[in-house]
């Protein structure tokens, strides 16, 4: 049993038995599969190019210059994100909680990591490089809008380009509805924002009214 001494402090106990250099890292694993090395390059190709393409839904990942990382979600029609040539592509702003956390940390350090999925299919794209945010009107205007017109968009210069293994969704069940956790089974988001804000004067019904209407306007 871990002793985790003060609530909330389990993590300041673990540190001590943790890994501290890549060679023990490295002791514990088997070396991967040449093709598993050789399979990351820098650019798109044709194949690559056109997941994208297929793609709605992208994972971005960023960090601020502390080195405090963040993963958040962009959704649109397929396709939505934009790829200019083999090396550069481009994500266009959509309304959302106006917190600009993503962009924040690309104006700080000025790179991402990007991971692609398209609903349905286990296969999954990662791309990292360098980044920068542009409110060029004439390029906002080749891109395809996530509802409104773009005030903003993610141009992202390719540095590594490399298709994962369907594994990690195939054990996740990811797109098998019959294997999924049951709605009664978990908390609502409305349940999870309410305990999130500890707010006395909100009840949960506000806050699902207001998820609705957020949703009804989800493109605005």
């Amino acid at each position: 049993m871990i002793d985790t001494g003060p609530a909330g402090l389990l993590f300041e106990s673990l540190p001590a038995g943790a890994l501290t250099s890549p060679d023990q890292l490295r002791e514990l694993y088997p070396q991967p599969n040449p093709n598993a090395l050789r399979k990351e390059i820098d650019h798109l190709t044709e194949e690559t190019r056109a997941l994208i393409g297929c793609s709605s839904l992208v994972f971005i990942g960023s960090a601020d210059t502390e080195g405090r990382a963040d993963v958040t979600p962009r959704g649109g029609p397929a396709g939505f994100v934009s790829v200019l040539d083999e090396r550069t592509l481009v994500i266009p702003d959509a309304t959302g909680n106006k917190r600009l956390d993503t962009l924040h940390n690309v104006l700080r350090t000025g790179r991402v990591g990007l991971l692609f999925l398209i609903p349905g299919r286990p296969t999954t794209l990662r791309v990292n490089g360098r980044a920068c945010v542009s409110a060029r009107p004439e390029l906002l205007s080749q891109l395809t809008p996530v509802g409104k017109p773009p005030v903003t968009a993610l141009v992202v210069h390719i540095e590594q380009v490399y298709p994962h293994c369907p594994k990690s969704l195939m054990r996740a069940n990811a797109w098998q509805p019959e294997r999924w956790v049951p709605a009664d089974a978990q908390p609502t988001s409305a349940e999870v924002t309410l305990a999130q804000l500890n707010l006395p004067s909100l009840t949960v019904d506000q806050i699902e009214e207001d998820e609705r209407e957020s949703l009804r306007l989800r493109y605005e």
